[in-house]
């Protein structure tokens, strides 16, 4: 490849030809039945619409509680879709859905037509259908084991299914140990609130006894802007004494996704949280106390961003991955990336969905190619006028790493559980 134009071509069709792994998600596997949300009533109540139907409409946040899942549907639909025009990042998202299943975008009756379409589909065959729609191969859940939904149905004993790995997320416990003990005792480990020696050896048994269950690829929790490591707090033990030990043992990473300040406008429920900027040097406290263990972080504040890639380029067990939530818009996702790749080269993981709803992996990955075809050619083209050729053969390995072997290898996805 020698000029622009044969780069960008070649760039786009090996994103295209790739299959991605999702490395995280609020998917679940039809094993784990309702957990799963899906279909066009769940895209349109998804708390990123509901924040801005509280910008576009009088509808107070109260009266919107107060109407039944169809009913708030048809409110986000009506004022986002038909009185507006949907051109917000999440908004977008829906059409992008809708005309990826031939069916109408914009009109009073188009919603009608979408809800007899996804009511029409069959779960199994349908999962398989948005993935390869959306171009990914397979999908990380969340799962908790506190959560009372979710663990009697993995205590039950759910069936492995190719296209989801298992995460065990740990906000119960690192972040509400006061309020969530007892549920720990009351599954048989001898805890309490206190966390003397016999405590932590119990806490870790039960992490331990849920990865032998679960078989997650990684433990995860989101943390506020605040966290701080080390610190004399109940989080900080529990970390050091329980969760970094079995990561170590059961050769996985830890997940960190800092920088979440939790309901600052409690009115609009999972819509109303906000974002903060993280102090890193606790980051950096957990990768140099703990240098066995791997970290894969993503962080909510834009801020925050050059610093994380300086403190990525001095510690091999900190992986960068995806632009979390605020940051997921293209124009803050082209920053963030091109930033990476100048520091970091391909040793970071651009991109993940965090879907709550099924089908917004369909538009969430083809913004993600969209979005990455100009950065990487970009990044091709000043390599070819600095004097170095560039083949598809070197595009086709380098998006293999940035999107499935820097997960696999970092994840361990292939090492045997101990």
């Amino acid at each position: 490849m020698e000029n622009s134009g044969s780069i960008r071509q070649t760039v786009e069709q090996e994103l295209e030809n790739i299959r991605f792994i999702d490395i995280h998600t609020h998917l679940f596997k039809p094993s784990l039945g309702a957990l799963g949300l899906w279909g066009v009533d769940e895209l349109l109540t998804y708390h990123y619409l509901e924040a801005e139907l509280f910008r576009s409409c009088d509808l107070k946040p109260e009266q919107y509680w107060d109407l039944s899942k169809p009913q708030r549907a048809q409110a986000i639909w009506k004022t986002l879709f038909v009185e507006n025009t949907p051109v917000s990042e999440s908004a977008r998202g829906v059409v992008a859905v809708l005309n990826a299943f031939g069916l109408p975008t914009e009109g009073k009756e188009a919603l009608a037509e979408a809800r007899k379409f996804f009511a029409e589909q069959k779960l199994e065959e349908h999962i398989g259908r948005v993935f390869e729609l959306a171009g990914i191969s397979e999908a990380v859940m969340t799962n908790d084991p506190l959560d009372p939904n979710e663990a009697p149905l993995w205590e039950a004993g759910t069936s492995e299914h190719p296209l989801f790995h298992a995460v065990l997320r740990l906000d119960r416990i690192l972040e509400g140990w006061s309020e969530n003990w007892r549920h720990v005792e009351a599954k048989g480990y001898k805890v309490e609130a206190c966390l003397s020696g016999k405590v932590l050896a119990e806490v870790r048994r039960f992490l331990s006894d849920w990865c032998v269950r679960m078989r997650p690829v990684y433990m995860a929790v989101s943390l506020p802007d605040t966290f701080q490591f080390p610190e004399e707090s109940t989080r900080s033990h529990l970390l050091s004494n329980a969760v970094l030990p079995v990561c170590h043992e059961f050769r996985i990473p830890l997940s960190l996704m800092i920088g979440v300040r939790r309901q600052v406008n409690p009115a609009i429920r999972l819509a109303g949280d906000g974002v903060g900027k993280a102090d890193l040097r606790s980051l950096e406290n957990l990768c140099r106390n703990f240098p066995n263990n791997r970290f894969l972080v993503s962080l909510l504040s834009r801020e925050n961003q050059h610093e994380f890639c300086v403190l990525a380029r001095k510690f091999r067990n900190l992986m960068p991955f995806g632009c979390w939530w605020f940051l997921n818009n293209p124009s803050i996702v082209e920053e963030i990336t091109r930033e990476r790749i100048e520091m970091l080269g391909m040793s970071f993981i651009p991109q993940h969905s965090d879907a709550r709803v099924l089908e917004q992996v369909i538009y969430k990955w083809r913004n993600t190619r969209r979005t990455l075809a100009p950065i990487l050619a970009n990044t091709y083209s000043l390599l070819v006028e600095d004097g170095r050729t560039v083949t598809r053969e070197q595009v086709r390995a380098d998006i293999t790493r940035l999107f499935r072997k820097n997960f696999e290898n970092f994840a361990c996805i292939n090492c045997p559980i101990p």
